[in-house]
């Protein structure tokens, strides 16, 4: 599975971004996530949503203006961002992997698939 991470820019405090992820396989039995990790810092997770019921976890500090969605349809996985503060500024990479334990949502090195990434840059 190759994925492949658009829909990043330079927006101002406030404001909205939607994040696609595109994959050449199929997606419908795979987590897919997305994380995001900033100048000098490690990669943290920020979304992710299961294969089956399409259930979704968030990091607390996104939780209630991050959305994160998906259409297996087209293989894609979407995360829209509104409310955008500075410290949102990262880059971005979709993720997706085989997780059996629901637990390990957030575990990075349970996606065995990664994107190239998409910057995100939020003005004060």
């Amino acid at each position: 599975v190759q994925l492949q991470a658009s829909g990043g820019g330079l927006v101002q405090a406030g404001g909205s971004l939607t994040l696609s992820c595109a994959a050449s396989g199929r997606t419908f039995s795979l987590y897919m996530g997305w994380f995001r990790q900033a100048l000098g810092k490690e990669r943290e997770f920020v979304a992710a949503i299961t294969s089956n019921r399409g259930s979704t976890y968030y990091a607390d500090s996104v939780k209630g203006r991050f959305t994160i969605s998906r259409d297996d349809a087209k293989n894609m996985v979407h995360l829209q961002m509104n409310s955008l503060k500075p410290e949102d500024t990262a880059v971005y990479y979709c993720a997706a992997g085989y997780i059996f334990y629901s637990g390990d949502y957030y575990r990075r090195e349970k996606y065995a698939y990664w994107g190239q990434g998409t910057q995100v840059t939020v003005s004060s």
